[in-house]
């Protein structure tokens, strides 16, 4: 309760000295320092900047909407404050602009709808396809910022004649509104997403979307040079700051591969049921091999196998989501996921055999796969989140490659139907821990063309 209402007075107070400072003008004090604000400005716009490309980068990874609308409101916000810091009279520009005045209330503007359009429960595959045309977004948030910067910074109609603030008192307002309708939406719904995640981040996000509302209001109402007007580039820094303190203590408590973001992830990507191929490989014999050679010897055998390993996956679309010690497990998403999953199986056995053939001594890979419905999600044990599959496929998976010997891909008959046309060695159905019924098997050999 502390917590929260310390949170609460970090929003209400810098209102209340807002509107104190409004109905008071004598109280509104003057500092009109122009390398000052130049310098504030371009350091709240570069760590606005980071955090919306830590976020996009998160929503690119796990294809998380959400993520990806939540950072390109921080990449706006950024923006937009560093073409206001360019336009700062007597910096780089010699006289005044209408780009000065305004250009922080349309970034403004445009990282409410950002936030509104995160807090809207898309379908997974309206989710999905939004992250699929990311770059299409940027192009145009980065072309429209581009064209605003030429315009103004070229100081061109209509942004090179001065305006005061009384002459855009009006426009702000109108734009203030539809930013605040914005602003409130995203508010109420990410009000709803901390009731159901009572977690830091969900609660860090809350906040600094109601510090970016009373600074779009503050934008249009404050005195240029004035208290009121420093106090919404305050509000600014504040909104990036609790974000980015938030993650920072996600980072320090779960460790710098964790999904830091996973609590505004949405529904679907905590968890949701995928059709996928999964890859188990292990070195046959590691336990015994590693009792008789010396730790540096270990750590210099795994440092040659995992980065050679690391290339296959990556060239062929498999996600490693997991290593313990010698093991790995790859999950193939998407279409042809089968094809791709044996393909890589039968490329990872040649490129390890190579090097294990020029390392006589060293235990070989072996490897499984198995295809089918798996659970794909957010694990949220303490202290050690982490974004994996599960269920009775990846099972599956990992038995097969218990039972493959060093050099093999042991397949099965789910991934078998997905190969088309390949040369298998079918083996007699195999008993299994955990299932029932004995399962068939096959060695892959190779796959046509």
């Amino acid at each position: 309760m502390r917590r929260l209402a310390s949170w609460g007075a970090l929003c209400v107070l810098p209102l209340v000295g807002l509107a104190v400072l409004l109905a008071a003008p004598d109280l509104d004090l003057t500092w009109e320092n122009h390398p000052a604000h130049f310098w504030l400005v371009v350091l709240v716009g570069a760590l606005s900047f980071a955090l919306g490309f830590l976020l996009a980068e998160a929503a690119a990874r796990r294809a998380d909407a959400r993520l990806l609308l939540i950072g390109m409101a921080f990449l706006a916000t950024s923006g937009y404050l560093v073409l206001h810091a360019l336009a700062t009279p007597g910096v780089l520009l010699a006289g005044k602009n209408a780009g000065f005045q305004i250009a922080s209330a349309i970034g403004l503007l445009e990282a409410g709808l950002f936030a509104a359009l995160s807090s809207v429960r898309f379908h997974p595959e309206t989710s999905a396809l939004i992250v699929r045309y990311r770059a299409a977004l940027y192009g145009l948030l980065f072309l429209h910022m581009a064209a605003w910067a030429a315009v103004s910074l070229s100081t061109l109609p209509p942004l090179d004649d001065p305006v005061t603030p009384e002459d855009a008192r009006g426009p702000l307002a109108a734009l203030a509104v539809v930013g605040l309708a914005a602003y409130g939406f995203g508010i109420w719904r990410y009000a709803q997403l901390f009731r159901a995640r009572p977690r830091p981040l969900p609660l860090a996000i809350l906040v600094a979307l109601i510090l970016l509302c009373e600074a779009t209001f503050a934008v249009a109402f404050a005195r240029n040079w004035k208290t009121t007007w420093w106090e919404w580039h305050l509000l600014m820094l504040l909104a990036v700051g609790v974000v980015a303190l938030a993650a920072r203590r996600e980072w320090r408590l779960e460790g710098s591969s964790a999904e830091i973001f996973s609590d505004i992830y949405e529904e679907q990507t905590r968890g949701h049921l995928e059709e996928v191929s999964v890859l188990f490989a292990d070195l046959q014999g590691y336990t015994a091999f590693s009792e008789r050679t010396p730790e540096p010897e270990i750590k210099a055998m795994l440092d040659t196998y995992f980065p050679a390993a690391a290339a296959v996956l990556q060239a062929h679309g498999g996600e490693l989501y997991n290593t313990i010690g010698d093991a790995i497990m790859v999950v193939f998403r998407g279409p042809g996921h089968e094809l791709r999953a044996g393909r890589t199986g039968l490329e990872f056995q040649r490129e390890m055999t190579r090097i294990a053939d020029a390392h006589p001594g060293w235990p070989r890979f072996r490897a499984g796969v198995n295809s089918g419905e798996a659970i794909l999600g957010v694990v949220d044990a303490p202290g050690k989140r982490g974004y994996t599959a599960t269920g009775d496929t990846v099972n599956l998976a990992s038995r097969l490659e218990g039972q493959a010997r060093a050099g093999e891909v042991l397949v099965s008959e789910t991934t078998r139907a997905g190969l088309g046309s390949a040369q298998v060695e079918e083996l007699e159905p195999l008993s299994v821990k955990g299932k029932s019924e004995p399962v068939r098997a096959f060695v892959l050999r190779g796959l046509d063309a």
